[in-house]
């Protein structure tokens, strides 16, 4: 996992000024969504910043120190408010458009994984509605249209939420189905698992020292 620390106001990361970066290695290969890696913040009384990154399941940590002079002045500081400020609509419309296809992305992951793991419980029909679908909404997600792209997720969600639905009651009636997760699309069966913000492969959690 790549950890960059960027300072600034934008949301796009590489509008802001990168501090430096650091890898945590080492972690084993799992699904999508899986991995939980925790980013703590600490700032010390000298200014000299601290990033940690530690991955939950193993243990492992990394870090990096930022020395306080390789920061913004305050007058780079002013001129980046200002810059957000004036751009702040089209951050706006970024964001929305970052967190669409990342819903969209956990979407397609979770409909392929169901499928994958109800096997013939799946007709060939739904195989072959989801697998349209998951093309449709993969096409979408490369161009910058955000409505287009909440419709197509919304359609390949309309297509697995009754399989999903349909062997998660079997599953309740059988005592749990060999091979497929009830929970994997929520807590309530045929809810999609959506991603948060700015969370794509891994799952983060800031942890923020106030320590000065």
């Amino acid at each position: 996992v790549d950890i960059s620390v960027f300072q600034g106001e934008r949301k796009m990361a590489q509008q802001n000024k990168l501090l430096g970066n650091f890898q945590l290695g080492d972690i084993p290969p799992a699904p999508r969504g899986v991995p939980q890696i925790e980013v703590s913040f600490d700032i010390n009384a000298d200014g000299i910043l601290k990033v940690s990154a530690k991955d939950k399941s193993t243990g492992k940590e990394q870090s990096i120190q930022i020395k306080a002079n390789s920061g913004l002045s305050d007058a780079e500081i002013e001129a980046m408010i200002k810059d957000a400020e004036a751009n702040a609509e089209e951050d706006r419309k970024f964001e929305e458009l970052a967190k669409a296809r990342n819903e969209a992305d956990a979407l397609v992951s979770s409909a392929q994984k169901a499928v994958k793991d109800l096997g013939e419980q799946v007709t060939s029909d739904e195989k072959t509605a989801v697998e349209t679908a998951v093309a449709e909404l993969e096409t979408s997600t490369k161009e910058n249209d955000v409505e287009d792209i909440k419709a197509k997720t919304e359609a390949l969600q309309n297509i697995i939420m009754p399989i999903t639905q349909r062997a998660y009651e079997a599953a309740q009636g059988q005592g749990g189905a060999e091979g497929f997760d009830p929970n994997a699309f929520g807590g309530d069966a045929g809810q999609q698992q959506k991603a948060d913000d700015g969370v794509v492969d891994a799952e983060f959690t800031e942890v923020k020292d106030d320590k000065k």
